[in-house]
């Protein structure tokens, strides 16, 4: 199959991957209500078709996170990436650069930050979490500074793990005996591709951020233990001043939902924000991102850069969140879904075709630039009054 849409990509995932990696990826948290949301209250807003508007030169282009892009989109952090395909996040990373947009590096990948600098020499960003360790984290930012990357998005709603049923169920996490190490061998087993490519060509399979704190030989449980036990729930607006004493670039929080909370991330000195509700991979209930698009977008009030990620899954969906006052989107599942399926060049053409989307729908609804999007894009606008 020629893959046409994310949801083919995602159909050849699905062939290609052990199901414990496939559901690690595709699931959510909980009963998946939020997961569930995210796609369809985008789909609820329907697109006021405009003709006879001259539309012969339509931009595409912008700039995003002090980047300028060849459209509004980046490539979300995910982490174990380098378990889609073999060395994952730099194929991912010189997808994104061959195509013009943003590569963001989760600081829960395979591969290190240094490694991707070097595999995919290009524009690069960092997501990071608050975690116990803090010298830890002191050293990974600057390690980054030291690469040129000026960029930081800090997550900020994974303070602890959800409940994820589906890796439950696939014996990914919950109880680690005999059954779940067969289980996930016989998956294994049944993935022959994916075992040689990735399972023993792509190797180590370990955090590479985090290697420094890791003994000799640790294997990909272990490391993911520490960040698991390494998470703080204590963090407060007032961690921050202590980021800020060793980061001096742009900081960009992601994970925010609630007007106030973004209100709070401007004042205390961030320079864009991600509305996220983590993919729908923590708070199973919370808002569909697009639904908490507008409240927060009016609360910054032009302050900060606001984005949007969750739930993208077309150039339309681009086109409605830069409707609803975003100035672009990320894709998380979409590039996740790529890679395993095509490697990097499957990213880049789910890039390409997004771009297409994106200008077509552009183009029928007589828009001229993406960074002059008006609500009025949208026929439908009652998930602003929710």
């Amino acid at each position: 199959m020629t893959p046409a849409s994310i949801d083919d990509f995602r159909t050849l995932a699905h062939r290609r991957l052990p199901r414990f990696l496939f559901d690690y990826i595709d699931g959510g948290s909980y009963a998946e209500e939020t997961l569930r949301a995210n796609e369809a209250d985008l789909q609820r807003l329907k697109i006021r078709q405009r003709v006879m508007r001259d539309v012969s030169g339509v931009s595409l282009a912008t700039t995003l996170m002090g980047q300028d892009v060849t459209f509004p989109v980046a490539l979300a952090p995910i982490g174990l990436a380098g378990l889609y395909a073999r060395r994952g996040e730099v194929q991912a990373a010189r997808a994104a650069q061959a195509v013009g947009v943003p590569f963001i590096l989760s600081s829960s990948a395979c591969c290190s930050i240094e490694e991707v600098a070097k595999g995919a020499p290009g524009p690069l960003m960092l997501q990071l979490y608050m975690i116990k360790d803090r010298g830890f984290m002191e050293d990974l930012l600057a390690r980054t500074a030291a690469l040129g990357v000026d960029t930081l998005i800090l997550t900020v709603d994974l303070i602890m793990h959800s409940p994820r049923r589906r890796d439950v169920r696939t014996s990914l996490t919950g109880q680690q005996g005999l059954a779940a190490r067969v289980q996930r061998a016989i998956e294994i087993a049944r993935h022959p591709a994916w075992a040689w490519d990735v399972g023993v060509k792509g190797r180590p399979h370990t955090l590479g951020n985090f290697a420094a704190r890791m003994p000799d030989g640790a294997g990909l449980a272990q490391f993911t233990a520490w960040v698991a036990r390494n998470f703080d729930p204590s963090i407060t607006w007032a961690d921050l001043d202590w980021l800020r004493q060793h980061w001096r670039g742009r900081l960009v929080l992601k994970g925010i939902l609630d007007p106030a909370d973004a209100r709070d991330a401007v004042d205390a000195g961030a320079e864009g924000i991600i509305v996220s509700n983590h993919g729908g991979r923590q708070l199973d209930g919370a808002l569909s991102s697009i639904a908490a698009l507008p409240a927060v977008v009016d609360a910054v009030a032009g302050r900060a850069e606001v984005l949007m990620d969750g739930g993208i899954r077309s150039g339309v969906d681009i086109l409605r969140a830069l409707a609803l006052g975003a100035s672009g989107v990320l894709l998380g599942r979409g590039w996740a879904f790529a890679l395993a399926a095509q490697g990097g060049a499957g990213v880049a053409r789910m890039l390409d075709l997004l771009r297409h989307e994106l200008a077509v729908a552009m183009a029928l609804s007589g828009q001229h630039d993406t960074r002059a999007v008006t609500p009025d894009v949208i026929v439908d606008q009652s998930l602003q009054a929710r």
